[in-house]
């Protein structure tokens, strides 16, 4: 197991890390790819349940790494996964307010935020792509617009910029 530490220097990166180790199905996947490269096949024929919701969080928060598994002739490749931090820290100050605000985004059920996720996810898709703009649009902090981004399964945080993921366009 890869002995990294993954440094958290936003706040608002703490969202999909808590999401994932709230829920005792991404935990397991984790702590299956702890040992070594695995395929979603495998991971799933061992656990029993879909993994690829596991995957895409944490591949959000960046707890995995991925490579071409190459299989016997004739089969076709398939993507393995091994967690790739096995630590943490975190190197950020925010207000306790700022902070409140991160664990209510991050814990409230879907369906509460989920008018707003999409409002975001429409600003982006539509080309509005700037922090600042985005901010003005939600008429929301920047910190509470990157938690939201942190929530929505096609839009990622790339500094002070939104943007739709690759397999969503």
């Amino acid at each position: 197991m890869p002995k990294r530490t993954r440094i958290i220097n936003d706040p608002s990166e703490l969202v999909p890390l808590l999401q994932t180790f709230r829920s005792k199905e991404h935990k397991k996947v984790y702590n299956a790819l702890t040992d070594d490269w695995k395929t979603t096949s495998e991971l799933k024929e061992d656990m029993g349940f879909e993994v690829a919701p596991s995957i895409e969080i944490l591949k959000k928060c960046g707890l995995v790494e991925s490579q071409w598994h190459m299989p016997e002739p004739g089969q076709t490749p398939e993507k393995e996964y091994r967690s790739s931090y096995s630590k943490a820290q975190a190197n950020f100050q925010c207000s306790l307010d700022d902070l409140s605000e991160i664990l209510m985004l991050t814990f409230a059920p879907y369906e509460e935020i989920e008018g707003l996720v999409r409002e975001l996810e429409t600003l982006v898709i539509d080309g509005n792509h700037s922090m600042s703009s985005l901010t003005r649009a939600l008429n929301k902090s920047a910190l509470h617009v990157r938690s939201l981004a942190q929530r929505s399964n096609i839009i990622s945080v790339m500094g002070q910029r939104l943007k739709v993921n690759e397999n969503h366009k």
